[in-house]
């Protein structure tokens, strides 16, 4: 049909089927959800506190002014307390005061006449509660679980976690049943001060349990040095590092197999060295001391070698080859052997590179000697 009452079929474009479908889907997904709980806190909220300010700024506040100076200057005949109370005074006041529709919905539901403060109070605060632990439960699952060297133990943090919080909302929904919001907060703060001092060492552990698994300072395998205690790291729990103590019933520095728990707390308050941490092999030493007259050239030569023999998947792995540095002493000559060695297998390799350079100057003696304290007795005799 054409003309001028005509009317044009209504067809959509895919761009405006997209933007519907779009919509649809994010009225139900879980930013809608959150959306939708915001909306009702903040719906909550206002009944308590916006609305008798909201109330205050109506037409007619100076009359309401001196009817509040009136009855400041009235003896008190004390504030309701039963059921019954509570509502005849709030019927009384509704009827003396004549309010707007927003200070009587307040006086009401949550004002001191209101028998329905106390459980409003007390659902706010539920509802305030568990979004305040989903969003913090959430924000450290996403930051835990890439992160954690065991799972078992970050289920079981989340399990402490989630037991806490169960206790403090219940806690806390109880006192609001009461309908004070001063009882609630000295409650809050009463209750933050003896969690505090009375948990403190285990709140500090599991602290530095979420700051080793968030900077990774050491992982499970690492040598470190934790309170002067050396040990390969075997379990990071949410109270205690346990150790393969290094040495400690042995000398040198080779797993004893005695085990060490260091409490998570102190790890605030001490250095930790580690081997490992950037690196995977370390600088180690052989030293060697020798005589002024031994052959430098030579003793160079089987140093060297003996180390480079003993290290060579080590120097193909680092392209770094065993050096020497030297320096004189009292008796002779100190030569300090140097070469990368795996913090695991220290012991194990300078032992292996002591064999070898024993073998070696076994062989060349006496162009090479060490260099060791003894005493030389010489006799004389006098011809008369």
């Amino acid at each position: 049909m054409s003309g001028a009452g005509a009317q044009r079929p209504c067809t959509k474009g895919p761009l405006q089927a997209n933007t519907s479908r779009r919509r649809n889907l994010n009225a139900f997904g879980p930013e809608a959800k959150r959306r939708r709980a915001l909306l009702l806190c903040l719906a909550l909220l206002a009944l308590i506190f916006p609305a008798a300010a909201g109330a205050q700024m109506m037409p007619g506040m100076e009359e309401e002014k001196k009817q509040d100076k009136k009855e400041e200057v009235a003896p008190s005949k004390g504030k309701p307390k039963s059921i019954e109370e509570k509502r005849a005074a709030l019927a009384q006041k509704i009827q003396d005061e004549e309010p707007s529709r927003a200070k009587e919905l307040y006086l009401k539901y949550a004002s001191e006449y209101s028998p329905y403060r106390g459980l409003g109070l007390a659902v706010i605060t539920l509802v305030l509660l568990v979004l305040v632990k989903r969003y913090t439960t959430r924000l450290l699952r996403d930051y835990a679980y890439p992160k954690a060297q065991k799972p078992e133990n970050v289920e079981r943090f989340f399990r402490t976690w989630n037991l806490l919080w169960k206790i403090v909302i219940g806690v806390f929904v109880i006192l609001a049943l009461f309908g004070s919001l001063k009882i609630l907060g000295l409650s809050a703060a009463f209750m933050g001060m003896m969690l505090g001092w009375s948990l403190q060492a285990p709140v500090t552990g599991i602290a530095a349990w979420l700051m080793i698994l968030l900077k990774r300072p050491f992982r499970i395998g690492d040598r470190v040095i934790i309170a002067g205690v050396i040990g390969d790291v075997m379990d990071i729990t949410l109270t205690h590092v346990i150790l393969n103590q290094v040495g400690g019933t042995v000398g040198g520095e080779e797993p004893s197999g005695r085990a060490v728990l260091i409490p998570n707390a102190i790890l605030f308050g001490n250095v930790i060295m580690n081997y490992t941490l950037e690196e995977q092999y370390m600088l180690d030493e052989v030293p060697v001391r020798l005589t002024f007259d031994s052959d430098w050239e030579l003793t160079r030569k089987i140093l060297l070698d003996a180390a480079s023999e003993v290290t060579e998947e080590i120097v193909s792995a680092t392209q770094q080859q065993p050096f020497i540095r030297c320096e004189f002493f009292d008796a002779g000559v100190l030569v300090r052997l140097r070469y990368q060695t795996v913090p695991a297998r220290r012991q194990e390799i300078s032992s292996r590179i002591v064999e070898k350079v024993l073998a070696g100057f076994k062989e060349n003696y006496p162009a090479v000697k060490f260099c060791y304290p003894h005493n030389v007795i010489r006799y004389q005799l006098e011809e008369d």
